[in-house]
């Protein structure tokens, strides 16, 4: 029986995770007709739609999951759908954390003003890095994938063979895999592009800053439009820091404190789909093209409203 609570969480989740589909989905949609177009987009366009791609397969994947798993919980682990699900998940979680890692690599190459070597070096250089960091983190994701399909499947064996007896449930080897295993496994390879999207951001404030002073103590107080620039970025790579923070804890919290069969089960899965659900649209309307393109799909209705009533006879 499906208590009263379990339908309200369920009912935020859905349209949380349907906005972030459309959103995602619409990036891929205006940067791909424009790829179309135009033959090119530039590197900060390529990565969008990359992240966007695996946002929204990520989203249509958990949706799937989730319902499978609350309908299936039971004997979820008992079946090849979890190695199923799992792998998938995996890569795909992956996948997103480490394309946002370039993204805020990318901003902060193309915004910051260092005058070491290997930051000059880097960018001029980023145009054409660009596609060797994603190939990179597609890479790095589908090892991640196989290290965590190989713990799902030594749970999916030992049900098998029927090593659970005694005091050993399947939940309590669920658990010791959880916390022995996929813990350990989820907090190495989530911290290491979370520390780059850390350094990437603190090098970006630090080169804020110094420009800020320069602007202070020169002959004009006003801020240039490369300040405004500057704070413009900053203020769009604060929220994806706070989103991203957000995405690494939850994900470090749920491998550690993960309740199966839980009431919380659907609270805590809008707290784990947040992030890549809201910060599309920042995106969006951070990005004039495709800020744009949503102003004309809004007022497409109102056009076509104002063409038929041209069109009508009086």
């Amino acid at each position: 029986m499906v208590g009263p609570f379990t339908i309200f969480s369920m009912v935020p989740f859905v349209l949380l995770c349907s906005l972030g589909i459309m959103a995602n989905g619409f990036i891929v949609v205006v940067l791909g007709r424009k790829w179309v177009q135009c033959h090119w987009l530039s590197p900060y366009d390529v990565i969008l739609i990359s992240l966007g791609a695996s946002r929204f397969c990520l989203l249509w994947l958990g949706m799937i999951h989730n319902f499978y798993y609350f309908l299936h919980h039971l004997q979820y682990f008992k079946e090849p759908a979890c190695q199923f699900f799992g792998i998938y998940w995996d890569f795909l979680n992956s996948v997103n954390f480490w394309f946002a890692t370039c993204l805020s690599v990318l901003f902060c190459v193309k915004i910051a003003n260092f005058t070491h070597p290997i930051f000059i070096w880097l960018k001029w250089r980023v145009n054409r890095l660009v596609p060797w960091f994603l190939l990179v983190s597609l890479l790095i994701s589908f090892i991640v994938s196989m290290l965590f399909f190989v713990g799902n499947n030594a749970l999916y064996q030992a049900f098998l063979k029927g090593t659970f007896s005694g005091n050993i449930t399947l939940y309590d080897f669920t658990r010791s895999l959880e916390i022995h295993y996929f813990f350990p496994l989820k907090l190495i390879t989530l911290s290491i592009p979370s520390s780059i999207f850390l350094v990437s951001i603190v090098l970006l404030i630090t080169s804020l800053r110094r420009h800020s002073c320069k602007m202070q103590h020169g002959a004009h107080s006003a801020q240039d439009t490369s300040t405004e620039a500057h704070t413009k970025a900053l203020k769009s790579l604060f929220s994806f820091l706070v989103l991203y923070a957000l995405s690494f804890i939850s994900f470090i919290t749920d491998a550690a404190f993960s309740g199966f069969g839980s009431s919380w089960y659907w609270p805590w899965q809008i707290v784990i789909y947040f992030s890549i659900s809201v910060h599309p649209f920042i995106l969006i309307l951070g990005n004039s093209h495709l800020r744009g393109a949503l102003m004309k799909l809004l007022l497409l209705p109102k056009t076509f409203w104002n063409d038929k009533r041209m069109s009508s006879p009086i």
